[in-house]
């Protein structure tokens, strides 16, 4: 039986650490704030510097080069699910759990088009860009919204490549996108904007891109770990007394080997569509009668629908969620016919190495 650890969406997720970010700045959110414990950690300012580490886990500040940012780390906190990025940004850009935002996994089924999107590209699996407006996705107000309704500007710094990208006109609607190019950029601007009354998120791709091509054993990992730590410290040194820097993360990582991945066979995917990720693979039609030929247990929808969060459900959560979802075995991948085979790191499940995500503290 694979690990479930559901998300705490009610005091220790990063939907809960946006919420006392949002009540610090606001005096109000949309859902609970951390913990008293974990909410006594985040330093009330009136300005604030969040950074959001893809694929930085917390299991992965055991690496030694990840020793500058494992000192910041106060706490751990949960992820989303499915533990992986466009879902857990998706929170990010509204303070509310999947189940509210209605973004579910990194591919989802739209039943307007009735097709499965690419949730980072927004192509379908086969790569054919989708003519969807991404704009309208998320729910009104996301977090930007409620924050310039109180006087609060937001803004965003990330790699000039995601500006006007589908992706990004889905999650940032409202928040000022600022491009940058290099590792310095990204710390000047963000430091230039940073102020009281106003919230910066950093978002720095890099670990995550590392951890799937080349895995967490190899040298390109470590270097990359290097630069993020790099980033934390330079936007540490000197920051203004008036403004809180915080960090977290969307997911963290397990490496798996070529044996450890299991392709569906194509009969098998015979009136069957199979989406998702590879650790948490969604199926729209029956799964249960085939669960038993691959590493995997079948949950019905009926039992994973609070995995994406309880009370308040987005209109259309109902007609995007999957059937079921055949749920990896701790130690195993699951591959359908679009899967990118060649991916080192995955994520997605609900392992502590997939999920546990830290809280960071400049």
């Amino acid at each position: 039986m694979p690990t479930i650890n559901v998300p705490d969406y009610k005091g220790s997720s990063i939907v809960n650490l946006i919420s006392t970010i949002e009540t610090r700045l606001t005096g109000s959110s949309p859902n609970p704030l951390l913990y008293q414990n974990l909410e006594a950690a985040v330093p009330a300012a009136p300005g604030y510097v969040l950074v959001l580490f893809d694929g930085l886990g917390s299991g992965q500040l055991e690496h030694p080069a990840a020793h500058v940012i494992r000192q910041a780390r106060v706490a751990d906190i949960d992820t989303v699910f499915p533990s992986t990025t466009t879902v857990a940004l998706a929170s990010i850009a509204t303070g509310l759990t999947p189940a509210e935002h209605g973004l579910l996994g990194y591919q989802m089924w739209i039943p307007e088009i009735e097709k499965v999107a690419n949730t980072i590209k927004w192509t379908t699996l086969w790569g054919k860009p989708l003519d969807y407006n991404t704009e309208s996705l998320l729910p009104t107000p996301n977090l930007w919204e409620r924050l310039t309704a109180f006087g609060i500007d937001t803004f965003t710094v990330q790699p000039a490549h995601f500006d006007r990208s589908s992706l990004t006109k889905a999650l940032y609607r409202g928040c000022r996108f600022e491009p940058v190019a290099t590792t310095d950029q990204i710390v000047s601007i963000a430091k230039s904007l940073a102020g009281p009354g106003k919230l910066v998120v950093v978002y720095v791709p890099n670990v995550d891109f590392a951890a799937h091509v080349h895995g967490q054993d190899s040298e390109e990992y470590a270097a990359t770990l290097q630069v993020a730590a790099s980033i934390w410290e330079g936007l540490v040194n000197k920051m203004p007394d008036d403004v809180a820097i915080v960090g977290t993360s969307d997911h963290g990582h397990i490496d798996f080997k070529p044996d450890a991945q299991h392709e569906i066979p194509k009969e098998l995917q015979r009136n069957r569509i199979f989406y998702g990720d590879g650790r948490a693979m969604f199926v729209l039609g029956n799964g249960e009668e085939i669960a038993g030929l691959l590493p995997a247990t079948w949950i019905p929808i009926d039992d994973a629908i609070e995995w994406w969060g309880t009370g308040f459900h987005h209109p259309s959560l109902a007609t995007r969620a999957p059937d079921g979802i055949l749920l990896a075995e701790d130690n195993a991948l699951l591959l359908h016919q679009f899967s990118d085979d060649r991916m080192i790191g995955n994520h997605g499940g609900m392992t502590a190495a997939e999920q546990t995500v830290p809280l960071l503290i400049g």
